[in-house]
């Protein structure tokens, strides 16, 4: 188990520049706009020889209508139930305020360990102004500069020193499972509805989760990590600077994972930002499901399903082989079936061909269908093996690679696929000659 410890206070106090300093990455979202954190944000950290996972907190607020901020104060609540350590963010330059103080109040009750940190003391003055947090009693106060990291290795000093457990990171190596997806198609619902928790703030208005959020599943002898990621919308829709920081980091947690599960609201069908991120997940190699979401809400006869599968499977052709599920995440039908074809698609990602299989199988089909000859010239595929690399890929060892055409690419491909299972994975499909040059 490891030691948690998360940033709280009010909205713009410095908490997520404090996260992307300690975890030594741009990871949050940073934005003069009070509220730009809404979910809890996890990272690691370590120091001195020492590792923990730090959480990044929406602004503690009260008193609010607003939507978010009420889901905000649940998830910091949620947060301090959590940690062990809790970083009591303050702001020097305005002082002790209404929030502060009632933030305070929840750390009392908490009766978890804390240290505050009074932010934005880059001068000597502001380190006497800092004494006005004693009357807070809460304890010690360590000054720092978020930005510019001013005080930083003595808080990390501080916070190793109350740790009572050591820190183990138990999820190194655990299989990746990005929740991507338009805004509003239920990412976070599906989340929520696996590990039985609002994780995630799930509100009816698109665009809520801005951050990608990083869930251990270990239950139904299921272990890996799924990542709930902001919507991504086409470029022209990207007004605000937040949401572009969020799409790039929703680009990054595909570039980062090892399968893609891309939800399309089967009322909408799929549209041409769903192909876009389709595509995006097989350019980058991920192993793909496609969840169709909301199938409750469709009118249905007995082709329907055939009929949907179709019309998807030509909008994403050449890549057709790929798992489509139809689920309803308010239904919670089909919900672990979603989960164990994902699974089925990284253990096929990862899966590693015997070469003397690969020639048994191959070798015949492609003497019976060989490549189509060039100028009077015969191409010969003497040998075929799997190549050592993290994505499926197979390299054909032929006398004349270059005059090997997309067609029989695609022949081989499918041949490929018929004989082993690659269902959901993308495949590199390399024809080299003697002195392994390529076509």
């Amino acid at each position: 188990m490891s030691n948690i410890v998360a940033i709280i206070g009010r909205p713009n106090v410095g908490k997520s520049t404090l996260f992307n300093r300690l975890i030594e990455a741009r990871e949050a979202i940073v934005d003069e706009v009070s509220g730009v954190t809404r979910d809890r944000h996890y990272g690691h950290v370590e120091w001195c020889g020492k590792a923990f996972s730090v959480i990044d907190t929406g602004g503690y607020i009260h008193g609010s209508e607003d939507v978010f901020e009420s889901e905000i104060r649940k998830q910091v609540k949620i947060a301090i139930e959590e940690a062990d350590i809790l970083l009591f963010m303050v702001d020097v330059i305005t002082g002790i305020t209404d929030l502060d103080l009632e933030v305070a109040g929840l750390i009392r009750k908490s009766n978890k360990k804390v240290v505050i940190v009074a932010n934005k003391v880059d001068n000597n003055k502001r380190i006497i102004d800092a004494n006005e947090f004693f009357s807070l009693g809460l304890g010690e106060i360590y000054c720092i500069s978020a930005v510019s990291g001013s005080g930083t290795g003595e808080l990390l000093d501080k916070v190793v020193s109350l740790f009572d457990k050591e820190y183990v990171d138990d999820t190194e190596g655990l299989p990746k499972f990005a929740i991507v997806g338009q805004p509003n198609v239920g990412k976070s619902s599906f989340l929520n509805t696996l590990i039985g928790e609002d994780r995630s703030i799930v509100t009816p208005i698109a665009g809520t989760t801005r951050d990608s959020i990083n869930t251990r599943y270990n239950a139904y002898g299921f272990d890996f990590l799924l990542i709930d990621t902001a919507g991504l919308r086409r470029k022209s829709r990207v007004k605000e600077d937040i949401e572009f920081y969020s799409v790039m980091r929703a680009i990054r947690s595909i570039e980062e994972s090892d399968v893609c599960i891309l939800m399309i609201d089967a009322q909408e069908g799929m549209s041409a930002q769903d192909i876009n991120i389709f595509h995006l997940a097989d350019k980058n190699k991920k192993g793909i499901v496609i969840l169709v979401n909301k199938w409750d809400l469709v009118e249905k006869d007995t082709n329907s399903t055939k009929r949907y599968i179709e019309a998807i499977k030509a909008k994403i052709a050449p890549f057709t082989d790929v798992p489509i599920l139809f689920v309803s995440v308010h239904e919670k039908q089909r919900i672990h079936k979603a989960l164990e074809t994902a699974v089925q698609v990284f253990n096929n990602r990862a899966a590693k061909i015997p070469t003397s299989k690969l020639n048994k199988i191959m070798l015949p089909i492609i003497e019976h269908n060989p490549p189509p000859a060039t100028k009077g010239k015969h191409i010969k595929v003497k040998y075929v093996t799997m190549l050592p690399i993290k994505t499926p890929s197979f390299a054909f060892f032929c006398n004349m690679p270059q005059y090997i055409k997309e067609q029989y690419r695609r022949f081989i491909e499918n041949k490929l696929r018929d004989n082993f299972d690659l269902s959901g994975v993308p495949i590199s499909i390399y024809f080299r000659g003697k002195d392994g040059e390529e076509d």
